[in-house]
């Protein structure tokens, strides 16, 4: 938490008064401002689905990103409390922006889109559900790399319904930064340049 202190309180002599003056040792005031202006800018922008065809509103919810990574540039995001279920809330890649936008055409729509991480058991799961009963997910190893950055590589996939499952093969590895975490929600950039803000979902995904 931020420490603000008002000078002009202390109980100490002085020979020329001085006017009150509040000063912040932290910051984490900064960071949470940065924080609301980047959720409110991604508010209305379905996933990141209206943002593909508005350059101008990408380059301000990217100027946001790097504005809140410059803020946590020296913190470490890939501890313990980098495990979770994260949900999407906007996103700059383009497979899962196909998904989302076209589900419709294979009778369904898209739900949940989340990344489980466990980051003691170095496992990471992508995950996209499809209600009531589908779900597509694409099963990784991970490693800590530094004090932001995972990398990865792909294991296995399924596409599984309701009575059916069907294993597909992994495709691929790479590396994200986690630039920015905290209690509520966690801001990536990933090898290819590609963006990702997540919040923490109410509730455990398990497969």
């Amino acid at each position: 938490m931020a420490t603000c202190l008002p000078f002009g309180t202390i109980p100490f002599k002085t020979h020329s008064p001085r006017p009150a003056k509040i000063t912040c040792s932290s910051t984490t005031v900064q960071s949470q401002l940065a924080k609301q202006h980047l959720l409110s800018l991604i508010s209305d922008q379905d996933r990141g689905l209206k943002t593909q065809n508005n350059p101008s509103k990408l380059t301000s919810i990217v100027s946001a990103i790097d504005d809140l990574a410059a803020l946590g540039k020296d913190s470490i995001t890939t501890g313990g409390s980098l495990s979770a279920t994260w949900r999407l809330l906007w996103t700059t890649e383009k497979e899962q922006l196909f998904i989302i936008q076209n589900a419709s055409l294979f009778g369904t729509r898209t739900g949940d889109v989340l990344q489980v991480i466990d980051v003691e058991q170095r496992v990471l799961n992508n995950v996209i559900t499809f209600p009531p009963d589908g779900v597509f997910f694409v099963r990784s190893d991970i490693a800590v790399a530094s004090k932001q950055r995972v990398n990865f590589k792909f294991t296995s996939a399924v596409l599984r319904g309701k009575n059916w499952e069907i294993p597909l093969p992994p495709f691929g590895q790479g590396w994200f930064d986690t630039v920015y975490l905290d209690d509520e929600i966690r801001v990536v950039k990933d090898i290819r340049g590609d963006y990702l803000v997540v919040d923490r979902a109410p509730y455990a995904w398990k497969e």
